[in-house]
């Protein structure tokens, strides 16, 4: 049986990067293994970024995002693509996912718990990101910091679990072959919606 799989593209540049033949050959694979997929683009919203907590609390989350709420309401797996820059994730997925995963929304109220409630548990997600730098140095010398972050205080924290990742370094310095490869390998983990 299919999943329903969002496919979220972090990069803030609309033009295509190796990032966005990433998700296509992982959206091939899924379609092909017939598993339900949508797509949202970020470089194609505008929204604002919050700016306080009362807009966090209780202001309207922006029309703009609405869809992209009911997709990932939708979803049972998201699959988010970025680049890293400047250790993190760029600042128009961090603005994003801010206004989106908002009480109510991703988060409920705390009823006497230390935690609120996780609205969107049951749902699993993938994050593939890009960088300049070799993987193993991000992922051993630098800690992925920035990734168990995202992991840990975004997607953990409104419920999403298990979360998995793919670490594709070096990215300016590939070859046609690793690249083929790395395609070659998102269409599989599109195949088997993980």
């Amino acid at each position: 049986m299919g999943r329903r799989i969002l496919l979220l593209q972090g990069h803030p540049d609309p033009a295509p990067h190796f990032g966005h033949a990433l998700a296509d050959a992982y959206a091939d694979g899924a379609a092909d293994a017939g598993h339900e997929v949508r797509r949202l683009t970020l470089a194609t919203l505008d929204f604002p970024l919050l700016r306080s907590k009362a807009e966090w609390d209780s202001g309207p989350v922006p029309p703009a995002l609405l869809p992209a709420q009911a997709d990932i309401a939708w979803a049972q797996h998201l699959v988010i693509f970025f680049p890293l820059w400047l250790g993190g994730m760029p600042a128009l997925l961090k603005g994003f996912l801010e206004q989106v995963a908002r009480p109510g929304f991703a988060i409920g109220p705390i009823h006497g718990h230390a935690q609120p409630q996780k609205l969107l548990s049951g749902r699993s997600a993938r994050l593939v990101v890009t960088m300049g730098m070799p993987a193993l140095v991000y992922r051993w010398y630098f800690r992925a910091h920035s990734l168990k972050a995202l992991e840990r205080n975004i997607l953990g924290f409104v419920g999403i679990a298990p979360i998995d990742e793919t670490l594709v370094g070096r990215v300016e310095a590939l070859t046609p072959a690793q690249r083929s490869r790395l395609l070659a390998r998102l269409r599989r983990l599109g195949a088997a919606a993980t």
